[in-house]
């Protein structure tokens, strides 16, 4: 009978994609393909505006199973002991088109999680003023149909098993679970004969495609004779697809017999009962009369262990996971930190990362080798950290391999008594880290030689937590939480180590101390307001000054760095000091009255306070009241003007002098602000908008009212007694 196929539709909502600076700017796409899956179709659509500022573009996606994908688009360097593979991907253009549409397809996919990102090419570092130019929206969606087979035949171990292939365009599919402890796998192909009695020809594909490498064995059986394929540590605890199609005529079937046959490893460990009680021992302390117990257990591990080595194919040794936080989970040894490691088999440890939550982070391992526990002086350790089933063979001609995958080897010795790996986002799997002492050839005694090696193996979100020269960073799509490093300061790869492009110590310090000491141009405008008795407008100037200071101190990428308070805080400070200092200048310049005048300084710094926490970089924030108080500035100069019956300012010199200067200044630091200002060059930029403005409204402050005096330090600072003289002339009487 024919097989019943079910297809089923996964759909996920279109992300807007960003220009690449760091991994938080790809977008990332979660899937997960079901068992007996075999055809996986992914329906990719990009799409941008159709504005005059969008331009052709490509966008590039990366495909991955079981973990995000790791990426390098800036071509950045990883850490020291850091294993990558190259991402598989694509690139789709978007030219004259507005949208594209990309098929990709894949046959018989491993089940699981699959991960999709994408992004733009490289950002060009410019720092857009939000609300003076629109960006260009690119769009992209990633769609999974997937084909399943929903009575998959399954083949039994040690039982042949007869099959039918229909045709060359309906190949037979069927599946194999392999049991835990599987050393090898034999699968044997037999009796294969077309329906017109002739010699057939099929190909066998023993697997499952998985990106960005795929260990997929294949296997071409010719005529009747048998036909064999032997696998070294398959997969433990997964069912294996084995996929027959026929390389004949269109209308002949074949028919075939399989066979699939395991050899299984015995482990050989302590006993699990034992490992119980030490492990309850060490988490609540040991109770009176169990001391003979733990004894017991001490003195019979060692032997259970040595007794086991001649007989098992390998030392199973218990460990415990320690979830400690978000993408954060601890490896502790309960025998302790140290493992015995021999020649006549590997030392295996369990490393469990299938939560489904794991593969977010990087998988950290580092040896150490006792120096003093070998016995032999040139004898090797051989480590080899591998996903779904160990290495049980580690010598020096095997490649760290298993049947379906690449695994990440490792070596102390003496001469190099410490190694270090880490695996950035590792797959969502179990995985294993096998230890086994090679010794040179020839060499006597290998057998009866033991080292003690010390195993440290954590996860972690962010290696090293992003050094001092990166942030790491929680994201999230949907429900899967997963980290990148956002680095600063020039400084750039995935655990920000790369410092090809790094600012020097003496280059942050510059640019610390350009963008907090050109704050102090506001001196000169805090002295021009008070000596012109304008007291509410010194008091804002030096405000400005003062959080504008401190909140650069605070906001520097690098070493010098000063935060007198939370950075949030600084931030909206200095923000609301610049928009409020130029709200009152250029309301002190239309030279209102007094009350009114006042009231909407109050006013108007209380509608700025609300729309800087609805969008503090707005442009409008800082252009909305520009304009309304240049509305009311030109008002009340045009009812000055014409209550006086001619222009306002009068005098030339105020406008020569004074006012356009100012104007000047003002257009030129808004230009800087604007367009000017780029991520590399923002420490200069930023400083002459500082210089700028700050001299801009020294020049536009008005004369002081023709009432007031100026300050006479003498007069004002008088005595609270005086004495008197007494002018009037005195008449004296004569007599």
């Amino acid at each position: 009978a024919d097989s019943l196929y079910v297809s089923e539709y996964f759909s996920q909502s279109a992300q807007k994609l960003s220009f690449y600076s760091w991994y938080g700017n790809a977008k990332l796409f979660h899937f997960h393909v079901p068992e007996d899956t075999v055809l996986l179709r992914w329906l990719l659509q990009a799409s941008r505006g159709k504005g005059p500022e969008c331009t052709s573009m490509e966008i590039t996606v990366h495909f991955r199973h079981g973990a995000p994908p790791v990426i390098n688009p800036l071509g950045t360097r990883f850490p020291a002991n850091a294993t990558v593979r190259p991402s598989y991907n694509i690139s789709i253009t978007l030219s004259s088109a507005v949208q594209n549409t990309t098929f990709v397809n894949v046959t018989t996919p491993a089940a699981g999680d699959w991960f999709i990102a994408a992004h733009l090419p490289q950002a060009a570092g410019r720092i857009e003023v939000k609300g003076f130019s629109t960006p260009c929206p690119y769009m992209f969606q990633a769609d999974m149909f997937v084909l399943r087979l929903t009575d998959m035949p399954v083949l039994e171990p040690g039982v042949p098993m007869p099959h039918t292939v229909v045709s060359p365009a309906k190949p037979l599919h069927v599946k194999v679970f392999v049991p835990k402890h599987a050393a090898g796998m034999r699968f044997q192909l037999s009796s294969c004969v077309t329906s017109e009695q002739r010699a057939c020809t099929v190909r066998v594909l023993l697997g499952s495609i998985t990106l960005p490498q795929s260990f997929q064995r294949s296997l071409t059986c010719t005529g009747s004779t048998n036909c064999s394929l032997a696998l070294e540590s398959p997969p433990w605890e997964k069912w294996l697809q084995i996929m027959v199609e026929s390389l004949g005529t269109a209308n002949a079937s074949v028919s075939v017999e399989m066979l699939a046959s395991f050899t299984v490893c015995r482990p050989g460990s302590t006993s699990s009962f034992l490992n119980f009680i030490s492990l309850n021992q060490s988490q609540a302390g040991a109770r009176p009369g169990a001391a003979g117990s733990s004894a017991l257990a001490a003195a019979e591990a060692p032997q259970n262990t040595s007794g086991q080595r001649s007989s098992s194919c390998l030392q199973s040794q218990p460990v415990v996971r320690e979830d400690l936080d978000v993408v954060s989970v601890r490896y502790r040894l309960l025998n302790g930190p140290s493992v015995p490691v021999s020649s006549l088999s590997p030392t295996l440890l369990l490393l469990n990362l299938n939560t489904g939550m794991d593969s977010g982070g990087s998988l950290v391992v580092s040896l150490l080798l006792n120096k003093t526990s070998v016995s032999l002086a040139n004898a090797t350790v051989a480590a080899c950290v591998t996903a779904a089933s160990p290495v049980l063979s580690l010598n020096a001609t095997r490649n760290c391999s298993t049947a379906f995958s690449q695994g990440y080897p490792l070596s102390v010795s003496t001469s190099s008594a410490e190694a270090t790996l880490i695996v950035l986002y590792p797959q969502t799997d179990d995985w294993f880290l096998s230890l086994q002492l090679l010794c040179p050839r020839g060499q006597g005694g290998c057998a009866s030689a033991e080292g003690r090696v010390s195993v440290f193996a954590y996860l972690t979100p962010c290696f090293n937590d992003c050094g001092p020269y990166g942030q790491c960073s929680l994201l999230r799509r949907h429900g899967f939480l997963y980290a990148g490093c956002s680095c600063k300061a020039g400084w750039g790869g995935w655990s920000c180590t790369d410092d090809s492009k790094a600012q020097t110590v003496g280059t942050q310090n510059l640019a610390t101390l350009l963008l907090t000491l050109s704050n102090l141009m506001f001196l000169p405008a805090i002295a021009v307001a008070v000596y012109r008795f304008y007291l509410v407008e010194a008091s804002v100037y030096t405000y400005t000054m003062f959080f504008s200071t401190f909140y650069h101190a605070c906001d520097q990428p690098g070493v010098a760095v000063l935060c007198i308070m939370d950075y949030d805080t600084l931030q909206y400070c200095d923000f609301l000091g610049s928009v409020v200092s130029i709200w009152v200048t250029i309301l002190c310049m239309a030279r209102l009255k007094k009350i009114l005048k006042y009231v909407l300084f109050v006013l108007g710094t209380l509608l700025i306070a609300m729309s800087l926490q609805l969008d503090r970089r707005g442009v409008w924030n800082m252009m909305g009241p520009c304009l309304f108080a240049l509305l009311i500035m030109v008002t009340a100069w045009v009812h000055h003007g014409a209550k006086r019956r001619h222009c306002y300012p009068s005098s030339w010199k105020r406008w020569v002098f004074y006012l356009l200067p100012g104007i000047t200044l003002a257009f030129i630091a808004i230009s800087v602000y604007a367009f000017m200002e780029t991520n590399e060059n923002y420490y200069y930029t930023h400083s002459i908008w500082h210089v700028l403005v700050a001299c801009s409204v020294a020049f536009l402050l008005p004369p002081r009212d023709k009432h007031k005096k100026p300050w006479a330090w003498p007069q004002k600072l008088t005595c609270r007694y005086q004495i008197c003289q007494n002018d009037r002339e005195e008449l004296y009487a004569v007599t």
